[in-house]
């Protein structure tokens, strides 16, 4: 384009021509001002972006500081609940209150500060934004979104149902107190089922062991088929009224049977303690709810690992039944192993070394070992809650016995305190999930059906397993007990416990719901009913649980020595469970020897050929000691024909026959003998005429009749 021509149309006006020297003078300047304006622009974005990096980093800090604060008030909330519930337990104990358990006055209060929380604090609204992610066919456990440039880790909490997006939790606070369901299963579980191992009572347990294995074993899984199929039922009818709104299947209905099969008479069992109530009928409600939770949670295992071939995964399949009663034998037989050999590594720990001499850390050796049982076998695919029981029973048998004074007392207390702040704390968490967990689904249909499912589930293995068991038993289970056991059949933090462990379906959350209120209804009303119970059922109250009844022969008075407890009844040794009998004398003549420092020496027991191992293992102790440990369990070994009495050339049986023997007592067909020597004598009749002294051994003589 020649100078001052005019500009073609759609290029805009012409540019004069400047002569060459000036554009050079003129460009210089002008290239420099509009570097000086670019550095200035990008100055100035630069500090703007500090600006804003500092105010986020700012606002950042503030939702820390926040966060930390929310953390520290949602324990604290917690820590006030339970300070409320001991004191008011002091109260009720020092007016001798009753008709309220000190877990439903725990559930009280959750449900108070749950209404507080609920209603009482403002919701935070507009901090949360629904993404669309329609390409990917699954979720994510961990989520990395970019944010300006800026990536941000988010992790899964769980499905939310596409109707209840829009109510999702708004409320910072109610959120801090919704605990991680894990936090249950690895904190709170463990303590409380340790401490049911560990303060067992033997001498009645094993008592009665046959009864106990019958009502956890069979008994649990009768009553969760029984369940299951009523509440099958129930969905079904669910269904045809218009009150189901997504999938339940027949799975999900076991399920449900399992986990509420699982009983937790705590209540019970504190008034039974409290008022002394009959020590069979608490050995067997105890020792039931003891195994029946181990049972439960295996069993709802097993019902979950049900996984059928074919493309219908919820129909029946024999091979994958017996697949999952294979798992269900697995994963409890592995469990009882994993813990009973953490008990035996325990007492090994405890008797070769010196840790005795140090108190403090034999206590800490003791709670970390029993605490990394449930761990381990969680870690291993196995139950927890199976192997700290039975690691606990296996603690308190062998290992006990090696701990110093000190450590005995330190880890009876430690256990006993930490049963009974994680029993309150469930408890209280219990009232307080009815008004802060989101994802409740109630259906009354569904919650009526669950109550009738559970009393028909209940008496259908109470009644008929207690006929059955009475025709093997001497001392018959009478009606009374019967009633007892099937009016306490409660529901507690185990059942609470496998029910929120898994809320992502529709299902589980009407079975979370269903559980929690089945919890609210047995721990008050049927709890708050135990005292007025016991009186109807005419069950004696009053008695010393180290006493036995009286013996039916009239013509016999059982005696035993060793101070105040020399008056146990001869039904003892007569109801001893035979598969206890069985391994008894193993226990005694082997394993006590190798896992603690009572017992006879193992040169004595093991064959010639292992004198070298057998003086290895045998602890000095027992050499040092003239007269060995009292053995508790030997109260209830023996039969009446296992004893005999020889004074000079009479002997007197438990039959009271007689005859003429050299001087000798001889227990379990002569095992153990003593020189006929009178001061041995004087020792064993020096406390009366008629009062035997004797260590861990049952004597019974006939009486003569004043008549």
């Amino acid at each position: 384009m020649e100078p001052g021509d005019a500009a073609r149309p759609g290029q805009g006006r012409a540019v004069p021509a400047l002569p060459a020297r000036l554009l050079l003078l003129l460009l210089p300047p002008l290239l420099l001002g509009r570097g000086l304006r670019a550095v200035t622009a990008a100055s100035s974005s630069g500090a703007a972006a500090e600006d804003s990096s500092a105010m986020e980093e700012l606002a950042t800090e503030k939702e820390a500081e926040e966060s930390h604060r929310q953390d520290s008030v949602s324990l604290l909330t917690f820590i006030l609940l339970l300070t409320l519930t001991i004191l008011t337990i002091w109260l009720f104990k020092h007016r001798r209150v009753r008709f309220l358990h000190e877990t439903g006055l725990a559930m009280i209060y959750g449900l108070i500060v749950g209404v507080i929380l609920r209603y009482g604090t403002p919701a935070t609204s507009g901090r949360d934004k629904s993404l669309s992610c329609t390409q990917e066919d699954r979720a994510f456990s961990t989520l990395l979104v970019n944010v300006s440039g800026k990536f941000f880790e988010y992790t899964l909490k769980g499905e939310i149902s596409p109707g209840k997006v829009n109510s999702v939790e708004q409320n910072d606070m109610l959120r801090k107190v919704t605990f991680d369901p894990e936090v249950f299963f690895n904190i709170l579980l463990p303590p409380i089922i340790f401490h049911a191992g560990y303060s067992l009572k033997k001498r009645h347990f094993f008592r009665n062991l046959d009864s106990i294995l019958a009502y956890a074993f069979l008994g649990t899984a009768v009553s969760c088929f029984i369940i299951g199929n009523l509440m099958y039922g129930v969905v079904k009818l669910m269904k045809i009224v218009g009150q189901l709104s997504d999938k339940f299947y027949y799975t999900d209905c076991l399920f449900f049977g399992a986990i509420i099969s699982a009983t937790d008479p705590v209540t019970v069992l504190a008034i039974f303690n409290e008022l002394h109530a009959d020590v069979d009928l608490y050995a067997l409600l105890f020792g039931e709810s003891v195994l029946n939770d181990a049972v439960a949670i295996v069993l709802s295992s097993s019902i979950v690992a049900y996984q059928p071939a074919g493309l219908n995964t919820h129909a029946f399949d024999a091979a994958a039944f017996f697949k999952s009663v294979g798992i269900f034998l697995g994963i409890f037989s592995g469990s009882f192993t994993m813990g009973a050999v953490t008990g035996v590594v325990t007492a090994l720990v405890t008797k070769f070394t010196k840790l005795h001499c140090f108190p403090l850390l034999e206590t800490a050796l003791f709670f970390l070992m029993s605490w990394s049982t449930f761990l381990l076998a969680e870690a291993c695919g196995f139950t927890g809650v199976v192997a700290v029981l039975f690691c606990g029973i296996t603690q308190a048998h062998y290992t006990y016995n090696n701990l110093s004074v000190e450590s005995r007392s330190r880890t009876k207390q430690l256990f006993e305190v930490l049963h009974f702040l994680a029993e309150n704390f469930i408890f209280s968490y219990m009232g307080l999930a009815l008004f802060t967990f989101q994802k409740h689904v109630f259906s009354p249909i569904f919650i009526i059906g669950a109550f009738v499912a559970i009393f028909l589930g209940r008496a259908a293995h109470i009644y008929p397993l207690s006929f059955f068991l009475n025709l093997g038993r001497r001392h018959k289970i009478g009606w009374n007990f019967q009633h007892m056991m099937m009016f306490s059949g409660l529901r507690g933090a185990m059942a609470f416990a496998l029910a929120i462990r898994d809320t992502a379906s529709y299902a589980r959350q009407m079975m979370f719901t269903t559980t929690l209120l089945i919890v609210f209804f047995t721990v008050w009303i049927i709890g708050g009913g135990t005292t007025p119970m016991l009186s109807w059922l005419n069950i004696r109250v009053g008695v010393d649980p180290d006493q036995d009844p009286p013996p039916n022969n009239d013509s016999f008075q059982v005696l035993q020595g060793d101070g105040p407890d020399s008056a146990r009844g001869n039904r003892t040794k007569q109801e001893s469970a035979w598969i206890f009998r069985l391994w008894y004398s193993f226990d005694h003549n082997y394993l006590k020897p190798i896992l603690t420092h009572s017992g006879p020496p193992l040169t004595t027991t093991l064959p010639a050929w292992c004198g070298l191992l057998a003086r290895c293992l045998t602890s000095p102790q027992v050499y040092d000691n003239q007269e060995p440990l009292r053995e508790e369990d030997s109260d209830f070994i023996l039969t009446e024909g296992d004893l005999t009495l020889t004074y000079g050339d009479s002997t007197v049986t438990a039959n009271g026959s007689s005859g003429s023997h050299t001087a000798s007592t001889s227990l379990e067909g002569g095992r153990r003998t003593k020189s006929s020597s009178e001061e041995v004598l004087d020792r064993d009749l020096g406390m009366g005429d008629q009062k035997i002294s004797s260590r861990g051994t049952r004597l019974v003589f006939p009486l003569e009749d004043n008549a």
